[in-house]
This record gives structure tokens, C-alpha cells and sequence, in this order.
């Protein structure tokens, strides 16, 4: 990015699933000017507050092909930027390896499943000043990459799980629900008492 909007946004809730901008593909960005810079300064602000690794604009309830990260790669380097209008390129044939983790989302806080993605990906789109983007990543990266383009195109990591799985999910969230404000992460969660189903990843991909 040639400015630099990591800093100096404002916290906004964090939009649930099951509200209808979660589960429809966005609009395309075609304006990149000081109302986009807004919203990744903000989007920014609001993935740090939550903890987050990734957060799409559909998680502040705005509907524009747009996500920001702040993400380990394989080899545990942070990588920090903004994608627009992403398109996700993943290996095939014998290049294709899948590697299963557990994944979270900021939008259903609380809840982790193992799901299995590829360990590569590369991400084509336009920095925040419209310009040409071709990021690649690895490991955690490269499923943040993954899973911030699902969200995008209106799909998020439950609808990739099994119904068993996804069931455990939903009760996972519905038991850490009173944890989360609805206006989370401008308020903070509450404590909770840890316990062995805690032990899972620290950080939600979103």
C-alpha cells in the first residue's frame, strides 16, 4: 500500500452470520478513494480489537469485494495488507496438498472445527489506491486468503463444513454467546472460565 491505512481507524461491531451481508456475494470496488481508505483504516482497528488475523468488509455490514490481514505465514512471518476485488488461485493435481486446522470466524465468535484447505494460494486483486495486487502465501496465510475471499462471495467457513461438524459448531457459539456484546469488539467480551474445549486456536482467521 502506498498510504499507509493500518492505523488511525475506528472500532465497529463486528456483523454476525446469519444476517443477509454475510451470505451474499459483494460489489465489486470500483472507487478507491478517502471513503474506501476509511473503511480499511476501520476494518483494521476493528480485526485488531477482536483478536482477528483477517476481516472482510461484510464482517462492518458493507457489501464491497474487500478484506485486510495481519497473518503468520508457514514459517511464522507476519504479513499485514489490504485485497480488493480478490481472486484466490489454489494449486491442483499433485501440487495440491490439503492440511487440516482449526478455523474461527470474528462473525460467529467463539467456535472452532477443523477444517482441511490447501496450504498454498495465491491471491490476485488491487491494493487500496486500485492498484495491481499478486500476493501469494503459505500455511495459516494462505487459508486466511481463502477464507476472507469466501466471505466475499457470501460464503463462510460453516457452509465447508459437515453437518456434524457445523452442528458442533453452532452449539460451541451458543454456549460462549453471553461472552460477545452485540456491539463487539467496541465492548469487550466478558471473562469466561477456561476449560478443555478452550484449548484451540487464539486467533479467528474472521
Amino acid at each position: 500500500m502506498a498510504t499507509d491505512l493500518t492505523t488511525g481507524g475506528t472500532v465497529r461491531p463486528i456483523t454476525r452470520w446469519g444476517t443477509p451481508v454475510m451470505h451474499a456475494p459483494t460489489r465489486k470496488v470500483t472507487e478507491f478513494g478517502e471513503e474506501l481508505h476509511t473503511l480499511v483504516r476501520d476494518m483494521f482497528a476493528t480485526m485488531r480489537a477482536a483478536e482477528g488475523v483477517g476481516l472482510a468488509a461484510t464482517q462492518v455490514g458493507v457489501d464491497l469485494a474487500v478484506f485486510v490481514y495481519e497473518c503468520p505465514d508457514a514459517d511464522d512471518v507476519i504479513h499485514t495488507g489490504v485485497v480488493c476485488n480478490p481472486e484466490v488461485e489454489l494449486p491442483t493435481g499433485k501440487d495440491r496438498q490439503l492440511e487440516a486446522g482449526d478455523e474461527g470466524c470474528l462473525s460467529q465468535p467463539g467456535g472452532y472445527q477443523s477444517l482441511a484447505r490447501p496450504t498454498w494460494a495465491r491471491c490476485v486483486g488491487q491494493d487500496a489506491d486500485g492498484n495491481p495486487l499478486e500476493l501469494e502465501g503459505t500455511g495459516y496465510l494462505a487459508r486466511c486468503f481463502q477464507h476472507e475471499t469466501d466471505h466475499l462471495n457470501g460464503i463462510v467457513f460453516g457452509d465447508r463444513l459437515s453437518a456434524r461438524a457445523r452442528r458442533k459448531l453452532d452449539q460451541q457459539t451458543a454456549e460462549l454467546d453471553y461472552r460477545y456484546p452485540a456491539d463487539w469488539p467496541i465492548s469487550p467480551k466478558a471473562a469466561a472460565t477456561p476449560s478443555p474445549e478452550d484449548s484451540t486456536s487464539e486467533n479467528a482467521v474472521s
